[in-house]
């Protein structure tokens, strides 16, 4: 018989159901001819099953191998910004439940600055419930933090589809906002680099150096050197009695200097948001360094300096190299450093101090703890590494978020049950406060033992509490407080209203931007990684595998 016999399209559609999210990971179109209305419905019509004899055993195993949510395929590769974006935005769609997302600003040259945000309320702060965030490609030639960020906002959605307990306890209960590049002028100045490193390699491989080729943003500020300098300022009040480390104002005078505008939008973030913990993820070593990045002698640049909770930081630092295989490996030092013998783990301005920097400014501006995760000793690691940097990195990112749930949380309300905003929760011991969110919500990261726990207002009386934290406690301790209005006597003159509200009061930023930044750049629209493999072809190049947007 010479007659072609096609197959039927019910065959043609059990091939789509089963493929098609691989397609649509690596963003490449469905191959025309496998259109399933060009295909014959049944038998009658002239086609064929050929999964006919198959059907009858296996029917019920193969249905129930495919999961009503695929699992994503993440590409361990480079990706550029609009790559990234498109990757976020498509992520939080596809998991629109439970995420979003949304811009904080944009950088020097105009590109968005995207988060994507994980919670089982997106765009909501429940109470009680603590937000975390990570802050990737700060240093824009510092690119493995980036990548690490976008493969974790895929994980996180798809796994929490396909049921993985874990992962949903963790976004059920904590919200999460994973900033991938808050430098992408950087970026973009490194890896194009890289790709000029590609076309001169030798035998043994692309020769890029990239230690400082793109590490500033477009207007050549250092990011981590040009947040508010906070640190001088406890330094100098602590020969005072009764000095404050906490909620610390920015001063007036540093409007007057250069601010980037992605140091402002996440400056205006962090303010936004009763953030709780944080990391930065950076390159070029392999350690976990912690506050203060700035000596307390200015003649010193490795000088222990620690904070009032030089415990906590360091309980929050071993979380992360603890669950690094090759950070928490004591065997042999990485780098040329001398951080194995620490454990992976050493304070910021023991190791180099510097000003100005962002793990130091949410500590002492706000309520947020935040440490600094140097990811590897080469800056723009090869594609080849990425897995296996995902394979290293996953737990720890996982765990350290998970840290988040260590200590107590509580709500301050007045006697009749109103909630108290910007109450102070002091720890005895430790000259650090933190103070309530909007809704009266607090969160207050505790190593384990006995805590004797102030709650205080303007215009109400003090409540003490004494507390026991267990060594094996998994989640944070409920410490409510109900506090009692006290009326001042006349005689005593109000407090003038404290200056942390003030937020470049003269506008300074607005003038400069206008007078010298760039406006938003529209995006351009790239083709996919897998592309070049096909731009070989010449004119036989398979066009029709690129999706139209």
């Amino acid at each position: 018989m010479n007659k072609i016999l096609k197959p039927c399209r019910s065959s043609c559609e059990m091939l789509m159901k089963n493929c098609m999210h691989a397609f649509e990971a690596i963003e490449m179109a469905w191959p025309y001819f496998l259109d399933c209305d060009r295909f014959f419905v049944g038998e009658e019509e002239g086609c064929y099953d050929p999964l006919e004899r198959l059907r009858g055993v296996h029917e019920f195993v193969v249905d129930n191998s495919i999961p009503e949510q695929p699992s994503t395929i993440i590409q361990f590769t480079y990706h550029s910004h609009s790559q990234m974006i498109n990757i976020l935005k498509k992520t939080a769609a596809k998991c629109s439940d439970i995420s979003r997302a949304y811009s904080i600003g944009h950088s020097f040259e105009g590109k968005d600055l995207l988060v994507i945000e994980f919670s089982n309320n997106p765009g909501q702060h429940d109470l009680l419930e603590p937000e975390v965030k990570y802050i990737g490609n700060m240093h824009g030639n510092e690119v493995l933090g980036r990548e690490l960020l976008i493969y974790l906002a895929q994980y996180l959605c798809s796994e929490y589809l396909l049921g993985n307990g874990r992962i949903q306890t963790l976004i059920n209960t904590t919200r999460i906002h994973l900033l991938s590049s808050m430098n992408p002028d950087g970026y973009d100045l490194a890896a194009s680099e890289v790709e000029d490193a590609y076309e001169q390699e030798d035998a043994e491989g692309p020769r890029y150096n990239g230690w400082t080729s793109g590490r500033a943003n477009g207007q050549n500020i250092d990011l981590n050197r040009n947040f508010p300098d906070l640190t001088s300022i406890v330094y100098w009040r602590q020969r005072n009695k009764g000095f404050r480390t906490d909620h610390i104002p920015i001063p007036d005078s540093y409007w007057f200097g250069k601010v980037a505008p992605e140091t402002y939008a996440v400056m205006k973030w962090i303010r936004s948001i009763p953030f709780v913990l944080s990391a930065s993820l950076h390159g070029g070593d392999l350690v976990v360094s912690y506050p203060y990045d700035f000596s307390r002698h200015p003649e010193e640049e490795k000088m222990f300096s620690p904070t009032p909770d030089e415990q906590v930081f360091k309980l929050l630092a071993k979380a992360y190299a603890d669950q690094h295989p090759v950070m928490s490996d004591q065997s042999h030092d990485r780098c040329g450093g001398a951080f194995a013998s620490k454990k992976g783990i050493v304070n910021g301005a023991l190791w180099y101090s510097f000003p100005g920097g962002m793990a130091d400014f949410n500590y002492l501006h706000t309520n947020c703890f935040e440490i600094t995760v140097e990811l590897g000793c080469d800056k723009f690691p090869g594609e080849s590494e990425l897995y296996t940097a995902w394979q290293e990195n996953k737990e720890a990112l996982l765990t350290y978020m998970e840290t988040v749930h260590r200590g107590i949380k509580g709500i301050v309300t007045d006697e009749s049950g109103k909630a108290i905003k910007g109450a102070r929760i002091s720890v005895r011991g430790i000259r650090h406060d933190v103070t309530t969110a909007e809704d009266g919500d607090y969160w207050r990261i505790l190593p384990s033992g006995v805590h004797i726990i102030t709650a205080s207002a303007r215009g109400y009386s003090k409540v003490m509490k004494k507390i026991r934290l267990p060594s094996r406690l998994m989640k944070a301790g409920r410490v409510d407080f109900a506090l009692k209005r006290v009326v001042e006597p006349n005689r005593f003159v109000s407090i003038p209203q404290d200056n942390y509200d003030r937020f470049d009061p003269y506008n300074q930023f607005d003038e400069y931007r206008r007078s010298g930044r760039r406006q938003p750049e529209a995006e351009t629209q790239e083709k996919p990684w897998w592309w070049s493999y096909f731009a070989l072809l010449g004119n036989n190049q398979p066009t029709w595998l690129l999706r139209r947007n």
